[in-house]
């Protein structure tokens, strides 16, 4: 070859002769993660058909409420009305809430009770209107009769499934050339679009609505899954609302407060705690104040992954898609995400009519939320 005296630094990238550096890497900042799917795990079963349902029941209630605006004497009424007296029988032991006094309950007509005041040597205490009342337990006579069936009536409950979809179109050019940072466009096409239906399972789990009409869907109706926190009803708290602890600021007295209700109203384990990062901070410096170090530590840490207390042990889950003023208290044991039969993601090549390559991701999935009332919901928290 003949001589050139060319110096390198004479060269540049456009020049023919210098080969492209180009990394062999694709970088995706785009958010993708499913930490609750994670969590959550495969559901054990399939569901067999667009609309999945479920069996729910509960024991006799054990307590109830006054219904009775005219009590003239507080602390003599012997007879008052109740919101529900099917509840009660002749010789069941009550209480009100947050009282010492015991009453025996002597007769049950309709809604209205006849009770003995200051049973057991117990003082006679005000009542009125609203006030809780606890059934401690019948008392029985001795050689009576049974006492009438009472039963409980088993509940169906239900979702429906959604089913999310992708396309994927390479041309044939793309196929056959060579692609810097992968072998095959086609299975990175699949890889990119599996990511974004993943997450938007995820987002749907959590946020997702059933509509109130049509919800099994039609040709124009699309058929759309009830997320988490549409399921809830019984434990919504809002920040700021009369009971509620005060103060709109997440804190250690609120989840605590919450997880006690929760407890007292149901045999629900509450084991996780999902966030977002606004009030995954907050969490975080419930021991902020609390925290000690020697003059050889050279790391700080401040994060809170498990959060124990007298309800239960929590595991803290932060996803980007809850929404950053509320917090979800869940008992995962009552919670499934399930393919419908068949139709967990997978991909469909469809007929090409042209120079290119084509197919669509589909995957059909419900959430099966039992018992609603063994999960919490917290909202309207501050997120500055």
């Amino acid at each position: 070859m003949a001589f050139t005296g060319k110096a390198t630094y004479s060269a540049g990238a456009t020049l023919p002769e210098i080969a492209e550096d180009v990394s062999d890497l694709i970088s995706i900042v785009s958010p993708y993660e499913t930490p609750l799917l994670d969590v959550l795990g495969d559901g054990l079963r399939a569901a067999t058909s667009t609309h999945h349902e479920w069996l729910e029941d509960e024991l006799l209630p054990n307590k109830d409420a006054i219904s009775d605006d005219m009590i003239s004497d507080p602390t003599g009424a012997t007879q008052f009305s109740v919101a529900n007296g099917l509840r009660f029988r002749a010789g069941d032991q009550i209480q009100a809430k947050g009282a010492k006094e015991l009453m025996l309950v002597t007769h049950v007509a309709g809604n209205a009770l006849t009770v003995v005041r200051g049973y057991a040597g117990t003082t006679p205490e005000a009542i009125d209107d609203g006030d809780t009342l606890n059934i401690l337990g019948n008392a029985a006579l001795e050689g009576g009769d049974r006492p009438e069936a009472r039963f409980t009536h088993r509940a169906r409950k239900s979702n429906w499934t959604q089913i999310f979809t992708a396309a994927v179109e390479v041309s044939g050019t793309d196929m056959a050339a060579n692609q810097l940072g992968l072998a095959d466009e086609m299975d990175y096409q699949k890889q990119e679009r599996l990511r974004e239906l993943l997450r938007d399972l995820e987002n749907t789990v959590i946020n997702g609505g059933m509509p109130t009409a049509n919800p099994q869907g039609s040709a124009t109706a699309r058929r759309t899954m009830r997320g988490i926190i549409a399921h809830l009803a019984s434990n919504v708290f809002a920040a700021g609302a009369s009971g509620f602890p005060a103060g709109d600021g997440l804190d250690e007295e609120k989840i605590n407060y919450v997880l006690r209700r929760i407890w007292e109203n149901s045999s629900g384990n509450v084991d996780l705690i999902v966030v977002g990062g606004y009030q995954k901070r907050k969490i975080n410096a419930f021991l902020s104040a609390h925290r000690g170090y020697s003059a050889k530590d050279t790391a700080y840490r401040d994060m809170v992954s498990l959060y124990e207390s007298d309800f239960g042990v929590c595991r803290i889950v932060t996803t980007r898609w809850m929404p950053q003023d509320a917090v979800l208290l869940l008992d995962s044991s009552r919670l499934s995400v399930m393919p419908l039969t068949g139709r967990s993601f997978h991909f469909k090549p469809l007929a090409s009519t042209g120079d290119y390559e084509c197919g669509e991701l589909i995957g059909e999935y419900t959430l099966e939320l039992r018992n609603e009332a063994a999960h919490g919901l917290i909202r309207g928290l501050s997120v500055a």
